[in-house]
């Protein structure tokens, strides 16, 4: 009996593997935007460099920061990674591909019992080869990481700014003034004379109350437009020393001024002005004024001398 030899190809288990890209960004805006496009051009590259891969599809989610917004691309390429239509799934990071180490964890369960593999391009982490119980402490401790240099990154760049006197904070809009079409502080009049009438009001002896009641009777809106001024805007207005033209910024870290400018956009009030309403407003600290406008002192006295 003649024997038939026939030849079986070694199976090569990298052949023809289906890939799925996931790419994330959390907001719509532009910059955002173009991160998208430069995540998505890398990762195509990154899957034609390699013989046995073959794209499948690509998942992208959008403005996907909050943690109730749904990722609908996100669970959909877990739903085709479960029903094996991917076998690879390549993301840029760690990040990108959760929003939190819960949710990571949690898709990372689903595709390993789905048989799927998962590369994290910038850290360099392929669930084929690290052992799960390491990935979760890679991932905590990057997680860790990433949101301290984010947060002294986002420090270091608002410091700079302050340092260097770019910071939007210094122009930031105040009830007095307006912003010209290169976004400086100008004096707007009418308002102006608010602010002024309410420090002299101030420092010839009237209470909160009392300049609450002038405004009124003026018919002059609060700056928010309501009819009645409230007691903290006037207080806040004449604690604010940004009325002489001078900007101080607060440290985030350390709560404590760390920047000041002054002469940074024209004042509305002196310097002595400002000084004398701190002055007189630590005169009135124990003093309280009634309903009816009658100044007493908050000084109570549980018993009387005998």
């Amino acid at each position: 009996m003649d024997s038939k030899i026939w030849y079986i190809p070694a199976k090569n288990d990298r052949l023809e593997k289906k890939v799925g890209i996931y790419c994330r960004v959390s907001t719509n805006e532009k910059e955002q935007l173009y991160s998208l496009v430069a995540q998505i051009s890398a990762l195509t590259r990154a899957v034609a460099n390699i013989g046995q891969w073959r794209l499948a599809d690509v998942f992208i989610d959008i403005a996907s920061a909050k943690g109730e917004i749904p990722r609908r691309e996100f669970e959909r390429l877990l739903r085709e990674c479960e029903v094996h239509n991917i076998s690879v799934v390549l993301t840029k990071s760690i990040s990108r591909f959760g929003r939190d180490t819960v949710e990571t964890l949690s898709a990372l369960n689903r595709l390993k019992a789905a048989g799927v593999r998962v590369i994290f391009e910038q850290e360099d982490l392929d669930t084929d080869e690290v052992d799960s119980n390491l990935m979760i402490s890679v991932m905590e401790s990057f997680a860790q990481a990433e949101n301290e240099s984010r947060s002294e990154n986002i420090r270091m760049g608002l410091a700079m700014k302050a340092a260097n006197g770019t910071s939007g904070l210094y122009k930031r809009k105040l009830y007095g003034y307006a912003k010209n079409e290169n976004g400086e502080l100008v004096i707007d009049n009418e308002l102006a004379k608010v602010v002024r009438d309410i420090f002299r009001w101030y420092l010839d002896g009237a209470s909160v109350l009392g300049i609450i009641k002038k405004l009124s009777e003026a018919g002059i809106p609060s700056p928010a437009g309501k009819e009645q001024w409230n007691k903290r805007a006037i207080e806040k207005m004449l604690e604010n020393e940004k009325y002489t033209g001078t900007v101080s910024l607060l440290d985030s870290a350390t709560h404590e001024y760390e920047f000041q400018m002054k002469e940074c956009h024209t004042p509305i009030i002196t310097e002595s002005e400002y000084r004398a309403v701190q002055e007189e407003k630590k005169k009135r600290s124990n003093i309280v004024t009634d309903d009816d406008g009658t100044r007493r002192s908050s000084k109570k006295y549980s018993s009387k001398k005998k």
